[in-house]
């Protein structure tokens, strides 16, 4: 009898314990970005193996017939985390009560368009999905912007979303991260988990700015300065920054497809750690909002600093000494960054 009322006891108590899912909308869910990246959330490798998930997948009417087909993958995935998939092309649906938004979709820059242009259009897309989040989302949804221009993107969404608190709203530059780190570990002839507090500052465009000035590499099990294991002073404040700035054009131009499998591991790595955390005495590199950094930034943009996270928080690492090589490339992208927020701010308000 005894056992009989444990064995009760422990299926009520697993029933009672098991988390709520999660209602976690994809934007853009029908492109190739997704295709990478939805198995992974609904697998359980972003926001925990014992995490159920309801995947909202948005995207444009056209594009519906694709969803239906992506929705037949994941179901015929048969993971247990996953609960519900529910495709859309509506923003009511899409992000009604939703605990995390990943937006990846965006207009993408054609033949022939300029900068200007790709703004106006980026602006109108995320000025529906930023008052869709007001709107319909959980106040304490986590937001992530992929589609670029993605820190002026993100600046936008948030500013049509004034009930949702600014720091909920980061935009994607841990792929310019891992791809920094990557590189510096193939040079150190060194695993990539091997290379930690590389920074990626500013813009994610090819003004990004890629400093390794306060990165530590291990190599054979000693903690060393990047500077002193590359031992190569000229390829890290030459062809390694313009490696990163430019690898997605790279990618481009070998595949004549554009960064996807990494951009999804990207997107799994940043809501991860937004989710459980940095490690101890690490940070990363997130596109936040500026307002109250000290290295000189102006406060309205979204711009990517070097950031630790801690119960779904993150804070800008304040008092890294910075020298003037580096002062002079954070200012520039920077200055990029305000030419982009005024002009979208133009288009905002017409």
């Amino acid at each position: 009898m005894l056992t009989l009322l444990t064995s009760m006891y422990l299926v009520v108590r697993a029933v009672s314990t098991q988390a709520e899912p999660l209602r976690v909308v994809v934007t853009g869910a029908a492109g190739q970005i997704a295709y990478s990246l939805l198995y992974s959330i609904a697998k359980g490798d972003v926001f925990g193996k014992d995490q159920p998930i309801i995947l909202i997948l948005l995207d444009i009417p056209p594009m519906l017939p694709v969803l239906d087909g992506v929705v037949m993958e994941l179901q015929d995935c048969a993971l247990p985390l996953l609960r519900e998939v529910i495709p859309t092309d509506k923003v009511e649906v899409g992000f009604k009560d939703i605990d995390a938004a990943i937006l990846v979709g965006s207009m993408p820059r054609k033949d022939g368009m300029e900068r200007k242009d790709l703004l106006k259009a980026n602006v109108a897309i995320f000025k529906t999905q930023g008052a869709a989040l007001n709107m319909y989302a959980k106040k304490t949804v986590k937001v992530l912007v992929v589609g670029n221009p993605a820190n002026t993107n993100c600046l936008i969404a948030s500013k049509s979303a004034p009930s949702i608190p600014k720091e909920n709203f980061s935009c994607l530059t841990r792929l310019d991260h891992n791809r920094a780190c990557s590189q510096v570990a193939i040079r150190c002839g060194v695993s990539s988990d091997n290379v930690k507090n590389v920074i990626i500052w500013g813009n994610h465009s090819s003004t990004q700015y890629p400093d390794v000035h306060h990165a530590k590499v291990n190599v054979h099990g000693t903690e060393k300065a990047a500077y002193d294991a590359v031992k190569d002073d000229s390829w890290l404040r030459g062809d390694f920054i313009s490696m990163v700035q430019q690898r997605g054009a790279a990618v481009i131009k070998a595949r004549k497809l554009s960064s996807a499998m990494s951009a999804a591991k990207a997107i799994c790595d940043h809501m991860r750690d937004i989710w459980f955390g940095t490690k101890e005495g690490e940070f990363i590199s997130m596109g936040v909002f500026a307002a109250g950094n000290t290295y000189g930034i102006p406060e309205d943009l979204i711009y990517s600093f070097p950031v630790q996270i801690k119960n779904k928080t993150w804070k800008i690492v304040d008092g890294l000494p910075i020298n003037d090589f580096s002062r002079a490339k954070m200012d520039a992208t920077a200055a990029e960054l305000v030419e982009e927020r005024d002009t979208a701010l133009n288009f905002l308000s017409q």
